[in-house]
């Protein structure tokens, strides 16, 4: 600026007007700083595609950092790039079908997997909405309800002999990732291993009623045997009974795993939990108090022998796992969200760890006390299927030493008012 005023001031008195010489050398300063401005503008607009212009002074070191921050940016694209390809690249050789959908529902990208599992193409399908492409009514109520904590399990919309587990995990703003995993083998399994235990359970059904019958007989002859034999045939009579309580368990769990709850009715819960305090206090023989502290009168819609089935268990394993002189009460109520059938006890409790996995078959908290009472293992199990059948839940909490609460939880759309229900049952 220094010496542009010195051009100026000379040029001023050559022209013999200082301030004409200045404002002639500032127009000319300014017309170089647009035209450098301009070749800028033009460089950007090229797209970047031509050698960046080369000047000197202050726009010299502007254009050369432009040139640096460009091959900088060129090079982090490169990378990007690079790691997308890989990411892609991986993504395709996985065996697992890969979606990612956007917060609108539209479909962004997908592997060779979903192609084969869904029947995607690429690229009509992009950016269609998932719910027009896989049209399954489970997966668009699963899609659309947004809790995704458990998977979704249904057929492949292309080929009913696959069955497919959705796992969708919500990322950035609602974006989804959706994983799906053929599980075919794994149902195939299950389905042979539940066919497995029925067809056993079915054919040791009848061997053993003979062989009970013939230990009942023998022992009502057993002033005619060796009074050794009194002991052996007591045992063995024990033993069958035993057999017999597990098979019936395993047909029971069997029939829930493989049918759907049918013949619901309205079901008086008060009158069938009165019956079952009953049966509690003769298995407890006055060892324990047994109350129905509160029951409610509204009813329950469901399968009747089912929902007696699962009452009973809880209230029967109340009775077998507290020590003399404990307490169990029993209680129907209804909630807001539904109703609640709850066995509350103060006996032994059961460790945090156990609680999980209660209802998994034939597992014991502690084996050796299941042994004593003659649990078969499956009660907790045949609880939970029942539920299951009724839309409920199984809530569970104990603490060690001061106690357990189980709960069964119905929706409210099961939950009938009672007094209404007599007033109809009496006009018919």
């Amino acid at each position: 600026m220094f010496y542009l005023l010195v051009m100026g001031v000379a040029l001023g008195y050559y022209l013999d007007n200082p301030f004409i010489g200045i404002c002639a050398v500032l127009a000319g300063y300014i017309g170089w700083h647009w035209l450098q401005l301009y070749r800028l503008n033009q460089w950007l607009e090229d797209g970047q595609s031509s050698l960046l212009p080369r000047t000197l002074g202050i726009w010299g070191s502007v254009f050369t950092q432009t040139q640096r921050l460009q091959q900088r940016s060129i090079k982090n694209q490169q990378q990007l790039q690079g790691v997308i390809n890989r990411i892609q690249d991986s993504t395709a050789a996985l065996k697992d079908a890969v979606m990612m959908v956007d917060s609108t529902g539209a479909l962004e990208f997908w592997n060779q997997a979903a192609e084969g599992y869904l029947g995607l193409r690429h690229p009509v399908d992009l950016g269609q909405p998932i719910t027009n492409l896989i049209r399954t009514p489970e997966f668009k109520s699963y899609f659309e309800q947004a809790d995704y904590r458990e998977p979704l399990v249904i057929k492949s919309p292309v080929n009913p002999q696959l069955s497919l587990q959705f796992n969708i995990t919500l990322f950035g703003r609602r974006d989804r990732l959706i994983l799906v995993h053929d599980i075919t083998r794994l149902k195939q399994l299950e389905q042979m291993r539940k066919d497995f235990v029925a067809n056993v359970s079915h054919e040791l059904r009848t061997p053993l009623t003979v062989i009970s019958g013939y230990v009942e007989t023998m022992q009502m002859g057993a002033d005619m045997l060796p009074p050794r034999w009194a002991r052996m045939l007591q045992q063995m009579n024990s033993q069958s009974h035993r057999m017999g309580n597990l098979i019936k368990d395993l047909l029971m769990l069997s029939q829930l795993e493989t049918s759907q709850a049918k013949d619901e009715q309205s079901i008086d819960v008060e009158a069938m939990l009165q019956s079952i305090e009953t049966d509690a206090r003769a298995l407890s023989n006055g060892r324990h108090q047994v109350n129905l502290v509160h029951a409610d009168k509204q009813r329950l819609t469901g399968n009747y022998n089912e929902i007696r089935s699962a009452f009973s268990n809880l209230v029967f394993n109340a009775v077998k796992y507290t020590p003399d002189g404990g307490s169990i009460n029993i209680e129907w109520r209804q909630t807001r969200h539904g109703g609640c059938m709850s066995v509350k006890d103060n006996g032994i409790g059961i460790a945090a760890h156990h609680v999980p996995r209660l209802t998994e078959r034939f597992y014991r908290a502690d084996p050796s006390r299941s042994i004593e009472t003659g649990g078969t293992g499956l009660g907790l199990a045949i609880v939970k299927h029942v539920l299951l059948h009724h839309q409920g839940e199984l809530k569970i909490e104990s603490e060690e030493g001061k106690g357990s609460t189980f709960s069964c939880v119905f929706p409210l759309k099961r939950m009938t008012d009672g007094v209404a229900d007599a007033t109809s049952d009496s006009e018919q």
